[in-house]
């Protein structure tokens, strides 16, 4: 695929530097490197005018923390809208749909095969103004039920789960449809062993060593079963 500037993804940080353990290391960096997807960041600082940067303020009504002002950070999502007009707005919040195997391999399809890119909000603090939320937000995730000091660290999970799904980045792409999660059956991966055979004392299973390719199929779904049912019932009782 030609280099489209819609496999772009632009994200709204206070603290853009945190992705560069993303966009440096690690299988991913070659889609930067190559710029099959682009990475653009925006800092809602750029639209505060005082001396100071204030980005956030008290919230109303009194409380701990404080809040991230509406005014930069509407600026900072219309500036990539402008970039970007199909994309959608995406929030990173305690308060979102919970993000899995399945939201991942959704995005990561849309962002390939739509081009309409991404727009990701990283908010601080105790949160974002609610009216910007109300106006210019179209989805909100949350990496799980548990709360972060911002939003950057639940992005580039999310991202690295989103974006080792593009064709190209894994070696092996039938990898990917092993995972756990990811296997037509929606279970755990099985157990995997590599060489020696033997390793202080135990032995890799003789029907790996066989290759009988269809009884491996079955040993391997066979696992897959008894780890779900062992270390994750919520998902074996719904088999």
């Amino acid at each position: 695929m030609s280099l489209n500037l819609n496999n772009k993804i632009i994200i709204i940080s206070l603290l853009p530097e945190m992705f560069q353990a993303l966009v440096n290391y690690g299988v991913l960096s070659k889609i930067f490197s190559s710029q099959k997807v682009i990475l653009e960041f925006i800092n809602p600082r750029n639209f505060v005018s005082d001396i100071h940067k204030t980005i956030d303020d008290r919230p109303f009504g009194g409380g701990p923390g404080m809040v991230m002002l509406a005014e930069p950070l509407a600026q900072s999502i219309e500036s990539a809208k402008r970039q970007l007009p199909q994309a959608p707005v995406i929030y990173l919040s305690p308060q979102g749909e919970k993000f899995d195997q399945k939201m991942a391999e959704n995005i990561s399809g849309n962002l390939w095969n739509n081009q309409a890119g991404l727009i990701f909000i990283c908010g601080r603090y105790e949160g974002i103004d609610q009216r910007v939320l109300d106006l210019l937000i179209d989805r909100e995730i949350s990496l799980g039920d548990f709360v972060l000091t911002g939003g950057e660290l639940a992005l580039m999970c999310i991202l690295d789960a989103v974006l080792r799904l593009i064709p190209g980045v894994l070696g092996d792409a039938e990898s990917a449809l092993q995972d756990s999660f990811s296997n037509p059956e929606g279970l755990l991966d099985c157990p995997h062993y590599t060489r020696p055979p033997v390793w202080r004392g135990l032995a890799v299973p003789d029907v790996l060593l066989s290759g009988h390719h269809e009884k491996i199929k079955q040993w391997r779904y066979k696992k897959a079963l008894e780890i779900t049912e062992i270390k994750r019932p919520d998902i074996f009782k719904n088999k």
